[in-house]
């Protein structure tokens, strides 16, 4: 379907006329091949035209932004101006601007400075799973301590962290330590949840403590196994404080999805909550906000933002490898607790195809500059800034053969209807004009990608659009509009029927060369594009 425009005002935005090429809603929305696009020909173009619509990299400088350390499922934290993320595997980083990382801890040791007081306590701290002497041991028979997330407790004055020991896919607990500095060495306090348990194990757990016996084996347990299917995997755990500041913990993965359960400030631990069935509270593992059934939903990151008044739950579908198209979803809620809807006002359950709910931010893309694709983008976390800049911090793997990854800080911005933007880049210190662009800054030539929302391997490759002075953009075959709003950098594009919110922003990209770009989202997709200033 086409949808013809033209050039008018309405409402106070300039509106201007959008070719795109099909590739937008069929191939784009498939994210393209599965190898990164370069110098790729395309061998037709609109007839008494003089554009170029060859993808090709030439001339374009290309660069590299490696952050210099490897922390795998980055959970950020800023203090006194220094950023810190804290990974799975025992590893740690600072940095002051976001873009270069210095570790602070890396791997399974007793000198570990951040996490290893938990080897003085291994016995306790590995009781139930995490280790080969573990009551339910590792699969690998070596230790495993995944996806902690730092808190400053306010009613303490300690720093929390929160994390998980396992041992299988579904056989993990969640635990904690505290420290006087962010820095730690973080003390290892106690156990808070347990999955994976079978009616022979649930006694070395705190279950019986909540629901009584019968319940727990009706319910938690079936065939002599553990119900994943409809009760989580105890690992991802992510604290916050909501705008009346009462603590809380998100926390999940694949199995029954993601669950939610409030903290008690005064000692760090869970409050569980009496039961409702009605709406989904479980009286052990508390109140399951999305997913079950055993499909790729994991790393939950709740963060609420006062300016939209919105609760946005961050999760990541897919694997975690370079080819299991992993990705970062995001859902918002205007309560705590829920329910937390996609762009279209749904989420998913245990019977639906999740791929289809969720606004996908980021998957597999290349684009100019890049020396590499990005894959398999991920387990995020979230946070805005004292000068109000909200980001996306997540890990990247590459299309290189490797399952090396790193991490990625990418400026964020809302957009009209207060749904979050990712910038393409990685961030080094851009700042948006409030006052928005002139016509001249944002015609020109662009390489534009979309994310798509399916789950694959593909990597989303651009495809060439114009966005000329006479008000025309023109791309192959396709066709919409597009809107600037007046003294603000907000942008609207429709595509063969699909709307697309968003933002321009003046960046950096990879090698530092000075680019124009938009990001837009609609119909749960994320639509990127890069104009080079200098062409």
């Amino acid at each position: 379907m086409k949808i013809m425009g033209g050039f008018f005002m309405r409402n106070g935005r300039r509106t201007i006329s959008v070719l795109l090429v099909a590739a937008m809603t069929a191939g784009l929305a498939a994210c393209g091949t599965t190898e990164a696009a370069e110098n790729v020909t395309e061998s037709e173009t609109p007839e008494n035209t003089d554009y170029n619509f060859t993808v090709s990299y030439d001339g374009i400088q290309t660069g590299d932004v490696s952050s210099g350390v490897a922390v795998h499922d980055p959970s950020i934290y800023e203090e006194n101006g220094t950023y810190y993320i804290f990974g799975s595997h025992m590893s740690a980083a600072k940095s002051d601007d976001l873009l270069y990382w210095e570790s602070i801890a890396d791997g399974y040791n007793k000198t570990n400075p951040v996490y290893g007081q938990i080897y003085d306590v291994a016995d306790e701290a590995f009781a139930y799973a995490g280790s080969k002497n573990s009551l339910i041991q590792t699969d690998d028979k070596k230790t495993h301590v995944w996806a902690p997330d730092v808190i400053y407790n306010k009613t303490t004055g300690l720093y929390y962290m929160y994390y998980c020991t396992t041992s299988t896919w579904n056989a993990s607990n969640l635990c904690y330590g505290t420290s006087e500095t962010i820095e730690g060495p973080y003390e290892w306090q106690g156990a808070l949840i347990y999955s994976g348990f079978d009616k022979d194990t649930i006694a070395g757990t705190d279950v019986l403590d909540y629901v009584d016996e019968e319940y727990a084996l009706k319910n938690y347990v079936r065939n002599n196994g553990y119900n994943f299917e409809e009760y989580p995997n105890a690992i991802d755990p992510t604290v916050f404080y909501d705008a009346d500041d009462r603590m809380w913990m998100v926390y999940g993965s694949w199995s029954g999805g993601i669950f939610l359960l409030e903290l008690d400030p005064a000692t760090g631990q869970v409050i569980h909550p009496e039961a409702d069935e009605e709406h989904n509270v479980d009286a052990y593992y508390g109140k399951r906000l999305l997913g079950g059934g055993h499909k790729s939903i994991e790393g939950p990151y709740i963060l609420y933002d006062e300016a939209t008044d919105y609760y946005y739950l961050y999760v990541s579908y897919g694997t975690l490898t370079s080819s299991g198209g992993y990705q970062v979803r995001v859902f918002r809620s205007k309560t705590v607790d829920g329910d937390y809807v996609d762009m279209n006002g749904e989420y998913p359950t245990a019977d639906v195809d999740h791929q289809l709910y969720g606004l996908k931010l980021t998957g597999n893309y290349k684009l100019p500059s890049l020396e590499r694709a990005y894959m398999a983008t991920g387990h995020n976390s979230a946070f805005i800034d004292e000068d109000g800049r909200q980001y996306l911090v997540y890990h990247t793997r590459f299309n290189n053969g490797t399952e090396n990854h790193s991490p990625r800080v990418h400026q964020m911005l809302m957009n009209e209807d207060g749904w979050p933007c990712e910038l393409p880049y990685q961030t080094q210190g851009e700042t948006v004009s409030d006052t928005g662009y002139e016509t001249d800054a944002v015609v020109g030539r662009y390489f534009v990608i979309n994310q798509g929302t399916n789950i694959s391997n593909d990597i989303a490759n651009p495809v060439i659009l114009y966005l000329n002075a006479d008000g025309t953009v023109v791309g192959r075959e396709a066709e919409g509009t597009w809107e600037a709003v007046d003294g603000t950098y907000y942008m609207h594009i429709t595509i063969d029927g699909e709307d697309y919110s968003g933002v321009f922003c003046q960046m950096k990209d990879e090698a530092g060369t000075d680019v124009m770009t938009f990001s837009a989202v609609g119909g749960n997709q994320s639509v990127w594009g890069v104009k080079y200033i200098a062409e």
